[in-house]
C-alpha cells in the first residue's frame, strides 16, 4: 500500500499517496488547478507554466511536482491568478484564434479559460502569425493558427511502434508541430479520435466529420472549465 501523506492547498488539509502529482492529488481533493499542457495519463512537461504554484515560498509547476509530507501550497493568490490570465492572454496574442468559426468552440480548454480569467481583449499587441493548415493527411487536419504547442500529441498520440504521429518542425519562434507521415500513415480511426480529444485547442481535426455536439450542448457551454472538481475531504 502506498504511504499517505498529509500537505496544504490554500490552508485545506489535504492527503494523497506520497508521489502523486500535485495536479492530480489536488483534484483528488476537490481543489482545481488550471492547466494546458497536462493531460491525465502521460508524462508532464510543465510547458504551459498555467499551473504554477507557491511550495513552500517557492514557484512550481504543479504538473510535474510530486506530493510530499507537510508541503504548504498556495494555488489561487491574486498574483497566481494575474500569471495565468496573462499567459491565457498571451496564448490568444501569439495564435489565429478565431472562436466563433472554430470547430472546438465550447470545448476549447483556452477559451474557456479566457472565460474564467475575464478576459476582455488581451493587453498585448497581437502577432498576427502567417502560418498554414496542413490537409494532406486522409484524416487528420492540423491548423497551425490554434496550435499552442502544448505537446500533448506528441506525448499521448503514438501508434503501434510506439512511434508520435506528430513531430515537431522548424525552430525557434518558428517552431510547429506537424503530422508525421511515416508514423501516422496507418493512423485508425479511434487514434484520430484521441488526438483531437486530446488537442485542447482546436488545432488537430477529424476530416469529413465536424460540429457532432451543437453549440450550446458542449462541455462548456455548460459549466466553467474546473467546475466539475467537487469539493471534498479535509476542511
Amino acid at each position: 500500500m502506498p504511504k499517505i501523506v498529509a500537505f496544504t492547498i490554500d490552508g485545506k488539509k489535504c492527503q494523497a499517496a506520497a508521489g502523486t502529482l500535485l495536479v492530480a492529488a489536488a483534484v483528488e481533493n476537490g481543489v482545481y488547478i488550471p492547466t494546458l499542457c497536462n493531460y491525465p495519463g502521460i508524462p508532464p512537461k510543465g510547458a504551459c507554466r498555467i499551473c504554477t504554484v507557491r511550495i513552500n515560498g517557492r514557484l512550481a509547476t504543479a504538473c510535474t511536482t510530486r506530493v510530499l509530507p507537510d508541503m504548504e501550497v498556495l494555488a489561487i493568490t491574486p498574483e497566481l491568478e494575474e500569471f495565468r490570465a496573462s499567459v491565457v492572454e498571451i496564448l490568444f496574442a501569439e495564435g489565429n484564434h478565431l472562436c466563433p468559426s472554430c470547430e472546438k468552440s465550447g470545448s476549447c480548454e483556452l477559451q474557456a479559460l479566457g472565460y474564467r480569467y475575464r478576459m476582455r481583449a488581451p493587453r498585448f499587441p497581437y502577432a498576427f502569425p502567417k502560418r498554414g493548415v496542413e490537409a494532406w493527411h486522409p484524416k487528420i487536419l492540423k491548423d497551425h493558427n490554434r496550435c499552442i504547442l502544448c505537446k500533448r500529441c506528441i506525448r499521448g498520440i503514438q501508434n503501434a511502434q510506439g512511434k508520435s504521429l506528430f513531430a515537431f518542425g522548424k525552430r525557434g519562434d518558428r517552431l510547429v508541430i506537424n503530422i508525421d507521415p511515416e508514423t501516422s500513415r496507418d493512423a485508425s480511426d479511434d487514434l484520430v479520435r484521441l488526438a483531437v480529444e486530446m488537442c485542447p485547442v482546436g488545432a488537430i481535426l477529424r476530416k469529413g466529420q465536424g460540429f457532432d455536439v451543437p453549440i450550446g450542448r458542449r462541455k462548456f457551454d455548460r459549466m466553467q472549465i474546473g467546475s466539475d472538481i467537487s469539493p471534498q475531504g479535509g476542511s
